[in-house]
C-alpha cells in the first residue's frame, strides 16, 4: 500500500434531522504515518480546459483523463507533494458538496483473495482531486466514484464521505473493484475508526443504499457470506482482529460514549453499532470534542491518571500525528451562497481550536495556502503545531490554560460567523458581492486567530521559563 496513510484517521457523520442547526455534517482526522507531513489549505479555481488533461499520481502510477469543466472547490492537500503525493483530503466544491477522503478500512483476505486490490488503481492521493470538481451532489459523488473504481480498480481499502445540504453519505471500497455505500439517516449518526463499519444492506432500497455492480453473486459464489441470515457488509468483506480491538473499536466506542453516555457498551467489541441515534441534537462543537479526544475522563487517557496499563492500551482519536481535522458544515437555515462552512484546525485537535471558513470564496490567506516544508513564523500550520507541542510539553502546568484558549475561541468564532451572515443578509449581498465579502470574512478571522494566538503561545513560553528545574533558592541577602 503506497498511501499516506498507515491505519490512521476517525470520523464522523451525522444527518441533517440530528443536528441543532438542520445542517449536515461530515468530519474526520487526517491521521498521516509521521508527526509532521505539513499541509496547506487553497482555493482550487474552477477550470474550462480547451484541451483534454490526463492526472498522474506520482505515489502509484495511477494515470487517467479527467474531465475539461470543472467546478471551484478548498483542498487541503500536502506540501511536498513530489515527495509525499498530492492527497486533497477535505473540500467543499462551488456546488455546495462536501468531500473527505479517505478512512482507511480494510477487507479481509477471504474477499481479498478473489478480488485484488489494483497496485495503480485510484488511490487516496489522487482521490479527492479526482472527484470533488465534478460532483453536484452527495449522492452524485457516491455514483461518480463507484464508475472510477469500477474502471481503474483501487490499490487500498479507503471510506469516503460525503455531504450536501440533504444528504450524507459514507462509501467503503473494500476490494479492488467492490464497495457499499449508505445513506446516514438524517435523524442519525455515525462514528467510523479504520474498520468496515457498514453493517446490513438492502438491495431494494436504492433511496439508502448503493453498491458495485455484482457483488451479491460475487459474494455467493465464493461463499464469503459468514452469517446464517442477512448480509452484513461487515461480516463478510470486513475484519476482527486482536488490532481492531486495541486500535479501531475503542475509538468508535468513545464517540458512541459521548453522544449516548447512557448506553453501556464494551470499547472491544466487535459488534458497536454503525447508525446511531440519540435523544440530544449534536452540534458543530460536539464532533469536534469527539475528534479532539483521548479518552478523556476515562482510564484510558494516555494524558490522564489512570494505570499504566490502561493509559497505553488503546489508541486515542486526537494525535500529534493529526495534520488537520475538519469539520465540513452544509447549513440549511441560511441561503445557499453562504451555508457551506469548513471548520479546520491545522494543529494537534486536543489543543487547538476549529478556524470556520466560508466556502464560497476565491483564495486563502497565505498562512494557510503557503505553508513551507519547515517550520516558521508566519504560516497557520506550524503556528498551531508549535502551540500543540509546548501545551503537551508541559501537559499538567498548560492544560487549564489551553482549554480556556481554546473555549474563548469557540465562543469568539461562533460569534464571527453569525455577524458575518447577519451582515450579509441585512445588505442583501449575493453574486460576487457576497463571494468578496465572505472571501474577505475569512482573511479577517485567519488575521485575529493569529493575534490571540501568537499572544496566548508567548504567554506560555513565558510561564515554562519559570518552571525549569535548573534552579536554586538562597537567602536572598547572601
Amino acid at each position: 500500500m503506497t498511501g499516506k496513510h498507515l491505519t490512521a484517521c476517525t470520523s464522523v457523520l451525522v444527518g441533517k434531522d440530528a443536528t441543532v442547526d438542520g445542517s449536515t455534517l461530515i468530519a474526520r482526522n487526517d491521521d498521516t504515518f509521521l508527526p509532521l507531513t505539513p499541509q496547506r489549505f487553497y482555493v482550487h479555481p474552477a477550470e474550462h480546459l480547451t484541451e483534454p488533461k490526463t492526472w498522474t499520481s506520482n505515489q502509484n502510477g495511477f494515470t487517467a483523463p479527467i474531465p475539461t469543466d470543472g467546478y471551484r472547490y478548498l483542498a487541503t492537500p500536502n506540501v511536498e507533494i513530489e515527495k509525499t503525493g498530492e492527497y486533497a483530503e477535505s473540500g467543499i466544491n462551488a456546488q455546495n458538496v462536501a468531500m473527505s477522503a479517505t478512512e482507511s478500512v480494510y477487507g479481509n483476505p477471504d474477499a481479498l483473495a478473489f478480488d485484488p486490490l489494483v497496485a495503480d488503481g485510484l488511490a487516496e492521493d489522487s482521490l479527492q482531486t479526482m472527484v470533488l470538481p465534478y460532483i453536484t451532489s452527495a449522492r452524485d459523488g457516491v455514483r461518480y466514484l463507484g464508475n472510477l473504481i469500477k474502471q481503474y480498480g483501487s490499490p487500498e481499502g479507503n471510506g469516503v464521505l460525503f455531504s450536501d445540504n440533504q444528504e450524507v453519505w459514507y462509501m467503503e471500497i473494500v476490494t479492488g473493484h467492490h464497495w457499499v455505500a449508505q445513506r446516514i439517516p438524517d435523524d442519525a449518526y455515525a462514528v467510523t475508526a479504520n474498520q468496515v463499519a457498514i453493517q446490513q444492506v438492502t438491495f431494494d432500497d436504492p433511496d439508502n443504499f448503493m453498491f458495485s455492480a455484482g457483488i451479491q453473486a460475487f459474494v455467493a459464489e465464493h461463499h464469503l457470506n459468514p452469517d446464517q441470515d442477512g448480509w452484513n457488509f461487515r461480516h463478510i468483506f470486513g475484519t476482527s482482529t486482536e488490532k481492531d480491538r486495541h486500535y479501531n473499536t475503542p475509538r468508535v466506542w468513545f464517540g458512541q460514549r459521548y453522544l449516548n453516555p447512557e448506553i453501556e457498551q464494551d470499547p472491544q467489541s466487535s459488534d458497536l453499532p454503525f447508525i446511531c441515534r440519540t435523544s440530544h441534537k449534536i452540534s458543530v462543537e460536539d464532533v469536534e470534542y469527539i475528534l479532539s479526544s483521548h479518552y478523556n475522563e476515562t482510564p484510558y487517557d494516555p494524558l490522564g491518571h489512570g494505570p499504566e496499563e490502561l493509559r497505553t492500551k488503546f489508541r486515542p482519536i486526537s494525535m500529534n500525528r493529526t495534520q488537520n481535522s475538519h469539520v465540513l458544515q452544509v447549513r440549511n437555515d441560511v441561503p445557499a451562497a453562504q451555508s457551506a462552512i469548513m471548520w479546520v484546525c491545522f494543529g494537534v485537535p486536543a489543543f487547538s481550536p476549529y478556524v470556520p471558513f466560508f466556502a464560497n470564496v476565491t483564495d486563502t490567506d497565505p498562512s494557510y495556502s503557503q505553508t513551507p516544508r519547515r517550520l516558521d513564523d508566519q504560516s497557520a500550520y506550524w503556528m498551531y503545531r508549535k502551540l500543540s507541542m509546548i501545551v503537551e510539553s508541559h501537559y499538567r502546568d498548560f492544560i487549564e490554560q489551553d482549554v480556556d484558549y481554546v473555549t474563548a475561541a469557540k465562543q469568539n468564532l461562533r460569534t464571527h460567523v453569525a455577524q458575518a451572515l447577519a451582515y450579509a443578509a441585512q445588505e442583501n449581498l449575493s453574486g460576487e458581492a457576497l463571494t468578496a465579502y465572505l472571501t474577505e470574512q475569512n482573511h479577517q478571522v485567519t488575521a485575529d486567530m493569529r493575534q490571540v494566538t501568537t499572544q496566548f503561545t508567548n504567554d506560555l513560553i513565558e510561564k515554562g521559563l519559570t518552571l525549569s528545574k535548573l534552579t536554586f533558592n538562597m537567602d536572598k541577602n547572601l
